[in-house]
């Protein structure tokens, strides 16, 4: 595999010359580097005497006026140990030869075509051009073994200096020129690692080798954490800087796991980590022996990517997910082991972020479940599949209705009932959110219209908006031509966002919030309680309620004197503020009891009505309608019954 190397035409071209006679490589240093006065005086007195080993007699050796245009930079070794040895360093620094010119012949020690072979087996783009006065010198047999033979060559002695000259020349800027092809094609612009495709190929020659030698690999597929908050709330400019910290840190952190996995030396370890795109990130254990050993690595990524980081003003924390995926157990070829590792990492990620998971075959069940899900999604709206059903919320001191809040069902012919916490946040992640919460907004919106010309006691309707849409910068726009659209007066349609989407975006909601009030709608918070906000900056924001979510709503039995106490302080700081609070998930009548100990205004939840289709829900409303006549008591006796 290529490497990364930072050469421009500023940077002179790297040559290794090797040969066993101190006075040649001086002469092949004079000839490249002429301006160089590393020869000593006595080799330059006897170049003349070794011209006739190198060059024909009537060959002059050109002026240092010609070799000003193109610098070279000469590394000399006189045997083939030491050339071998040159070459692992300077690929091991990134820095590797452009050009090596090798005796053929250099004893006592091992001759050039050895040398050949293994400088071939570090550096696959190097010019390797051998150079003998011998005529038994086999080079077909050679070129064969030492492939590819567009970079493989043979001088034959005695040659005209020029030519030595010309060959490091034309063989340098060619290498040059591979170097910025490969960079441009194999590598990621913005961090330097490898990209998907070179990767790929890595990822196929480390698995054949894996067979043949009947050998694991493990390979790790890494994803960050909340990256996409990072990009909207910095911008693209800090996300890019954060990119290139992690590139950084991964290529060190695969470096330094040689410390306790058996690695070959000669292995270029720079090509075992990439980045795919965005944030997604892979590294390639070819030598790691166990599932244990790929878990201690996993561990050290881990570690290393959440060391705090500075960007800018701010000092982030940022983890990764990581999946781990083992050949040969966890699949055989590269795209079922890339699948894997991808389900590993997202069960990582559902299950505890900033963690590493390996892959297991349920995974596989439910990620075919997810994909035949989204499948079905795509046709859902189409194909009415949707419908809502409407929760009545209760006034607890008069038991007449407050409001029905609209609830998204999914019936699929193929699935049957899909509960929304399965198909909610899949149709968020697939943008499939979008044209699904439109419908939503209109039939709820719709229906309400309908009830009030019948008459029924509906004072408003609520629906809940998903993050997603919330983030649309049309959203008020599409609210407000929905109103028109549907006659509903603004005042009696209530839209729910979570607390937490409050807390995610700041600016953007007091922005979204302030404009949905020009329309004359209502506004409550969600979940409220989960989101670690405070009273102090909620009344900043044009809200008109709170909806305490049901964790806190424990019946006496349940909950101590400091739960009772937090729902008592949520009540009042409320009422303070001038907001509503509904209860949410209210299934116990002692709970009922607490909540109106309490002072709550409104609640809902299954001791009081389910969810019921729109159908049952007219039905549910004319019912109610007609305890008008009826005292505040009386009607308070008919809920929870």
């Amino acid at each position: 595999m290529r490497q990364t190397v930072k050469e421009t035409d500023a940077h002179p071209i790297r040559v290794l010359v090797v040969d066993d006679e101190q006075c040649i490589l001086d002469t092949y240093r004079e000839l490249l580097c002429p301006e160089s006065k590393a020869a000593s005086e006595a080799a330059r007195a006897s170049i003349s005497d070794l011209r006739a080993k190198l060059f024909p007699t009537s060959a002059p050796v050109p002026a240092v006026a010609d070799f000003k245009r193109t610098r070279f930079a000469v590394t000399a070794a006189q045997d083939a140990e030491s050339a071998v040895a040159c070459v692992r360093e300077a690929v091991a620094a990134g820095q590797p030869y452009a050009v090596v010119f090798l005796d053929m012949r250099m004893p006592p020690g091992r001759d050039g075509a050895w040398a050949a072979a293994e400088i071939r087996a570090l550096d696959e783009n190097v010019s390797i051009c051998l150079c003998s006065a011998y005529s038994d010198v086999d080079t077909e047999e050679l070129s064969a073994r030492i492939a590819p033979e567009d970079k493989f060559f043979f001088l034959a002695k005695p040659f005209h200096p020029q030519e030595v000259r010309q060959m490091a020349l034309a063989l340098g800027h060619k290498w040059r020129a591979e170097q910025r092809i490969a960079q441009l094609a194999y590598y990621d612009s913005l961090t330097g690692l490898p990209n998907r495709a070179q990767f790929r190929e890595r990822f196929r020659v480390t698995l054949d080798n894996a067979r043949r030698h009947q050998k694991p690999v493990a390979l790790l597929y890494i994803d960050l954490d909340n990256f996409k908050r990072i990009n909207d709330t910095l911008g693209h400019t800090a996300g890019d800087e954060l990119l290139q910290i992690v590139g950084e840190r991964l290529r060190a952190a695969i470096r330094k796991s040689d410390d306790f996995i058996h690695v070959n030396a000669n292995k270029q370890r720079g090509n075992d980590c990439a980045r795919l795109g965005g944030d997604e990130f892979m590294a390639l254990l070819p030598e790691v022996m166990s599932p244990a050993e790929a878990g201690l690595i996993a561990d050290r990524i881990m570690k290393a990517l959440s060391q705090p980081l500075m960007l800018g003003e701010h000092e982030l924390t940022v983890t990764p997910s990581i999946g781990i995926a083992m050949h040969p157990q966890d699949g055989d070829d590269a795209e079922t082991l890339l699948r894997h590792a991808d389900l590993a990492m997202y069960a990582a990620k559902r299950s505890a972020p900033g963690t590493f998971a390996f892959y297991d075959a349920k995974m596989n069940a439910g990620a075919a479940l997810q994909l035949q899900m989204e499948a079905k999604l795509r046709g859902a709206l189409g194909n009415d599949e949707f419908l809502l059903h409407y929760q009545p919320q209760f006034d607890l001191h008069t038991g007449r209705i407050a409001s029905m809040e609209a609830l998204l069902r999914w019936n699929s012919p193929e699935l049957g009932q899909v509960q929304p916490l399965e198909f909610i946040p899949l149709a968020e992640a697939t943008g499939l959110i979008l044209p699904i919460g439109e419908w939503v907004l209109r039939t709820a919106c719709r229906q309400a219209q309908e009830w009030i010309d019948k008459g029924l006691p509906i004072n408003r309707i609520a629906v809940n908006v998903s993050p997603v849409q919330f983030a649309q910068k049309d959203f008020v726009e599409q609210v407000g031509g929905i109103l028109a659209e549907t006659g509903l007066e603004p005042s009696r349609l209530e839209i729910e966002i979570t607390e937490s989407l409050v807390m995610k975006n700041e600016a953007w909601a007091y922005q979204m919030t302030r404009r949905l009030k020009t329309l004359g709608v209502q506004l409550a918070i969600d979940d409220f309680g989960t989101g670690y906000s405070s009273f102090g900056r909620l009344k900043e924001y044009p809200v008109d309620r709170l909806k305490i979510d049901r964790c806190f709503v424990k019946s006496p039995t349940e909950h101590s004197a400091e739960d009772g106490a937090i729902i008592a302080a949520m009540i009042s700081m409320a009422k303070t503020l001038g907001l509503g609070v509904v209860a949410e998930g209210i299934e116990q009548f002692e709970q009922l009891l607490f909540l109106q100990d309490q002072n709550c205004a409104v609640g809902q939840g299954f001791l009081l009505s389910n969810p019921l289709a729109a159908g049952d829900a007219e039905v549910f409303l004319r019912r109610m309608g007609e305890t008008e006549q009826e005292t505040d008591a009386e009607r308070l006796q008919h809920l929870g019954h």
